[in-house]
């Protein structure tokens, strides 16, 4: 398991589909455009000159980590609320749950369980799990836990 990639919300950003989905089928485009010789002509094509950039990015470095990496959305409640109270994982914080967690709960049904695990069983129990989810193909918010 990566920390930097370990949300304020209890979230593991290595299992959002952008890592397990979105990055590595950028990837499979890129190289296979880069094959066809897209490389050399891409700026013939309309907005090849933005595209071509934006998706060598998504490949390499990536499109993103965590919220406490800088990634994600900078007005998040559950972020402004953990940074102002110096919180490292919301889970750990005398405050939780609260109410800026119902809509993360409606889409990550996994979370609050996730989170149980964490102030129980602690960090390396919780990072095993993400690991084996990892391992799996597992996609935050998607099918079986």
């Amino acid at each position: 398991m990566n920390n930097k990639y370990i949300c304020y919300c209890g979230l593991y950003c290595e299992n959002c589909a952008v890592k397990v989905k979105i990055e590595p089928a950028a990837k499979i485009l890129y190289e296979e455009m880069k094959k066809a010789g897209f490389e050399e002509i891409i700026q013939f094509i309309p907005n090849g000159d933005t595209f071509w950039p934006f998706l060598k990015g998504m490949v390499d470095p990536g499109v993103c980590v965590s919220c406490k990496e800088g990634s994600g959305n900078p007005g998040c409640a559950v972020r402004m609320c953990a940074k102002e109270k110096n919180v490292e994982i919301c889970a750990l914080c005398e405050s939780y749950p609260c109410e800026k967690f119902e809509p993360f709960f409606e889409g990550y049904p996994m979370l609050k369980q996730d989170n149980l695990l964490l102030r129980e069983k602690g960090m390396e129990a919780w990072g095993k799990l993400q690991d084996e989810r990892r391992g799996r193909g597992f996609v935050n918010g998607e099918g079986d836990v």
